[in-house]
């Protein structure tokens, strides 16, 4: 027996004991009690001992009352963000990755977990159509589409690793439905966020390719630099997808980078049924994919994909001789990444996908999409609920007629029913309802839409409309407008 690892086997032993506890409590109450930050924080004592630690009873205890005041994202109550539910072999997977604290840097330091980390890509590769491509896993897919932006940045002008920005403004284009972390991206690299252009959208919210072309045109006219198309598979409200084919032509047109970001929609790819949403997705540079979304992996669990090998490496490289010792640089992953130390996020992935196979994730897909329209069924037969756009993928937005949606929510979270969110769509507050737990059942639907109805029925009434001139977040609440030339772009 070694006795240095009797520490770890104690402590091992009392965090699965809290695990079992934690699962029981879920079952009884599936949705946390709420309570304000004030609150909270006169309840649980979150202080750091300032002289010596605490024995394992204190610190267990303490981690217990964290739990039990923890939103439970992994029931079948929450429907409050794109993730949801709870996949036992990934928890797995995520775990063991914490135990052995792998770094996924080096071959040297990963060892088979390198392997992994390039099979997982190499496989989602193969799902996209790129042939020769390659891929690294990104902390999270606001910074996977920030590492496209530098390529895409890079290939438009080469020089600017070495020498900075040039004279002219560089401009980019996404809908004006896209991911807030697109013009976050863009002030932290450096272009601006009034160089963003934010193009026109249809009803069903899908970026519009003539006006991209025209914008673009616009922009060069005026001696500008564009270099990024950014479309969108699954927005984050409406989850509509903008057409990559007639996308991609515009940026063929113009020999600009296109980016898929599919944080929600790239795992459409695996689905028999849905997998059209992504006809043209060869044709993109790169692409963004969450795990952590539509396929259940924990958090986080991002990747950032390329149609060609090599140009993460041109972008992302950077000599570092105490670090990268080897010639195998196709398994040092630090060469590909924004990233020094990398955590194991490919362990989960692979114990996931290995368990279920893509015929697994082909049928976990496809039930997440018949879960959303099975609810916007429910909506549309209820004379006293409006349905604000025909769902695109898994998350449907809707409604109670003469009820704040905002309020709706609060009351399902406080009484302890749902969890759910609102958001703004067509200058409307909205109730949205994200379908991305694969254990919910049309059941779990039809209970969050009685509990609904209870709460409405004792709701005073109000207005959802939003004001016009309140400014708009990048997301489906913005308007629609067309891009302007530089220095005037839509805010």
């Amino acid at each position: 027996m070694n006795d240095h690892a009797q520490p770890a086997r104690d402590a091992f032993k009392r965090a699965f004991q809290l695990l079992d506890k934690h699962l029981q409590r879920e079952a009884e109450r599936p949705v946390a009690d709420f309570a304000p930050p004030a609150e909270l924080a006169a309840r649980l004592d979150v202080t750091l001992p300032e002289g010596e630690g605490r024995d394992l009873d204190a610190v267990f205890d303490r981690l217990d009352q964290v739990l039990d005041a923890t939103p439970r994202s992994t029931t079948t109550r929450f429907f409050n963000q794109l993730f949801s539910g709870r996949d036992p072999v990934a928890v797995a997977g995520e775990i063991l990755a914490s135990a052995i604290n792998t770094s996924m840097y080096t071959y040297k330091a990963a060892g088979p977990h390198a392997l992994i980390e390039r099979a997982l890509t190499d496989h989602m590769c193969k799902k996209l159509a790129f042939h020769n491509g390659e891929g690294v896993l990104a902390p999270g897919g606001s910074l996977a589409n920030f590492c496209a932006m530098l390529m895409a940045r890079d290939r438009a002008v080469p020089t600017y690793k070495d020498h900075g920005p040039p004279p002219q403004p560089l401009t980019l284009y996404t809908s004006n439905l896209c991911h807030y972390s697109i013009p976050k991206n863009a002030n932290m690299m450096g272009v601006g966020r009034h160089n963003v252009r934010r193009i026109e959208t249809d009803h069903r919210g899908r970026m519009l390719p003539d006006a991209l072309d025209r914008a673009i045109q616009q922009d060069l006219d005026h001696g500008a630099i564009p270099f990024f198309i950014n479309a969108t598979a699954g927005t984050t409200v409406l989850g509509a997808f903008d057409p990559i084919d007639p996308i991609a032509d515009v940026a063929h047109k113009h020999d600009l980078w296109l980016h898929i970001d599919g944080c929600l929609g790239a795992s459409a790819v695996l689905s028999t049924e849905h997998r059209h949403l992504l006809d043209g997705v060869h044709r993109a540079d790169s692409v963004c994919w969450n795990a952590h979304k539509a396929m259940g992996v924990p958090l986080s669990c991002s990747a950032i994909l390329t149609r060609e090998r090599g140009l993460l490496f041109d972008t992302f490289n950077q000599t570092a001789t105490y670090l990268f010792q080897s010639d195998e640089d196709q398994f040092n992953m630090g060469t590909m990444s924004i990233q020094c130390g990398r955590r194991n996020d490919a362990l989960k992935l692979f114990a996931a996908w290995l368990h279920h196979g893509d015929a697994g994730y082909d049928r976990r897909i496809t039930h997440l999409f018949d879960l959303a329209r099975h609810a916007a069924d429910i909506v549309r037969q209820d004379p006293h609920m409006t349905l604000s756009k025909d769902p695109e993928s898994m998350t449907v937005c809707f409604e109670v007629d003469g009820k704040p949606s905002d309020d709706l929510c609060e009351r399902l979270r406080r009484d302890g029913l749902e969890v759910v969110g609102f958001a703004h769509v067509d200058r409307r507050r909205v109730i949205r309802l994200a379908c991305l737990n694969a254990d919910a059942t049309t059941d779990d639907i039809d209970r969050f839409f009685h509990h609904l109805r209870q709460v409405a029925a004792d709701c005073p009434g109000g207005d959802n409309a939003v004001d016009s001139s309140a400014s708009a977040a990048p997301s489906d609440s913005a308007p629609t407008t067309v891009a302007t030339p530089r220095g005037r772009g839509a805010q």
